[in-house]
């Protein structure tokens, strides 16, 4: 049976990391895999996070099994970090949640929910979205199919060009594929305008919405962040959203994230969930509990909670500076091109807007790690590198 396997391509992303690591050249810089990294171009582990496992060591008791849909009071707690406590659609109880293995297991779980509730639909994803989102669909049975989102000339939405196609190819009952927030792989998001637009179009369309917010928290806030998918929630009757626990609480090994199903009744809600169930039974069965606990401890402790959102502050501070610092150098090298843009979008990615041979270049010849596309992790910047980053794309351009 095995002689007839093939070797699968190595992920382009991940792969970045294998060449980085056989890399000599002492001045390399790793600007590929997207996970923040702090000055001295390390992921540390969060002081609040720390503290709620030296909590755990002491108070957990137990190493049962959670459940199929995890723990009740983090699925609880996420709903309202994401929603807002207060949101209408958590009052009317129309919402059902489940504890992941990460946001790539909550997407794959939300994909094959939808293929129960209309098998073989079609998923329209913006282009470009991030580099898994189409496999994860994919082999969930989905139909992919791509609306305009990224303009490389103006370097922002081509927010026209994504309206226009939403408006006229898409049918009811299709899904469409949207960034929370901090668009990977660009870094551009929508206005809260753009959203309002977009919301009314999905409802009168009869389309469901289905939001990916892996990086809440790393834009302009949390509730800023999420200010868009709040909205979409009060517009339409139906929605799936998947979020991660790994960025914004540093949490990326523990793999924890959260499915949501709004539907447009309890009752639907009450459904969604046991079918829901049903998907995990047969993937994975129980999600991991570490991680969960973590971040429900942080979040059920004001103190800890508190902590936690000035560290996340200070990162999300670090991460813009780093982009205006990054421009400022570039501009320092006599660089003539404009990177303004950089300084305009959100998160912690970014593309250059440099073609494959000078993305070559920079790799081979400079030892400065980043995408095919061009994209650029800006939480792999530190003071240390800055300057050899921008004198190295100025060689280049």
């Amino acid at each position: 049976m095995f002689e007839s396997l093939r070797a699968v391509p190595a992920d382009p992303i991940l792969n970045l990391s294998v060449l980085y690591r056989q890399d000599t050249n002492p001045n390399k810089v790793d600007l590929g895999v997207g996970v923040y990294k702090d000055e001295t171009g390390h992921t540390a582990i969060m002081k609040a996070v720390s503290r709620a496992e030296e909590r755990l060591l002491v108070e957990e008791d137990t190493k049962a099994y959670v459940g199929m849909a995890g723990s009740k009071r983090f699925c609880d707690l996420l709903a309202q970090v994401t929603l807002g406590a207060d949101h209408q659609v958590l009052t009317d109880k129309r919402v059902a949640v489940a504890q992941t293995p990460g946001g790539s297991g909550a997407l794959r779980v939300l994909a094959e929910f939808i293929n129960v509730a209309k098998p073989g639909a079609t998923v329209w994803v913006g282009n470009p979205t991030w580099a898994n989102h189409i496999p994860v669909m994919q082999s969930a049975g989905l139909i992919i199919k791509q609306y305009p989102y990224y303009n490389s000339e103006t370097q922002a939405v081509d927010f026209d060009a994504m309206l226009a196609t939403l408006e006229t190819e898409p049918e009811a009952g299709d899904v469409v594929l949207l960034h929370g927030c901090c668009h990977n792989p660009s870094g551009a998001d929508l206005t809260i305008e753009q959203w309002q637009a977009t919301a009314d179009l999905i409802k009168a369309k009869g389309l469901l919405p289905y939001v990916d917010i892996a990086y809440q928290g790393l834009g302009e806030g949390m509730d800023e962040d999420a200010a868009g998918l709040r909205l979409m929630a009060n517009t339409v009757p139906e929605m799936v959203i998947a979020s991660s626990c790994s960025k914004n609480f540093g949490l990326y090994r523990e793999r924890t994230g959260t499915a949501m199903i709004i539907a447009s009744t309890s009752e639907h809600a009450s459904l969604a969930q046991s079918q829901m169930h049903s998907v995990i039974r047969a993937n994975y069965s129980m999600p991991p509990s570490h991680g969960a606990l973590v971040v429900e401890t942080i979040l059920a402790d004001p103190k800890l909670k508190q902590m936690w959102r000035d560290e996340l502050k200070t990162m999300r501070k670090r991460i813009k500076d780093l982009r205006s610092q990054l421009v400022d150098a570039i501009k320092a090298e006599g660089v003539q091109q404009d990177f303004s843009f950089i300084e305009r979008q959100k998160g912690m990615f970014s593309f250059l807007g440099v073609n494959a041979e000078q993305v070559d270049q920079l790799v081979n010849k400079h030892s400065v790690y980043l995408v095919g596309s061009s994209r650029i992790n800006l939480a792999g910047l530190n003071q240390h590198n800055i300057a050899y980053v921008a004198k190295s794309i100025a060689a280049v351009l």
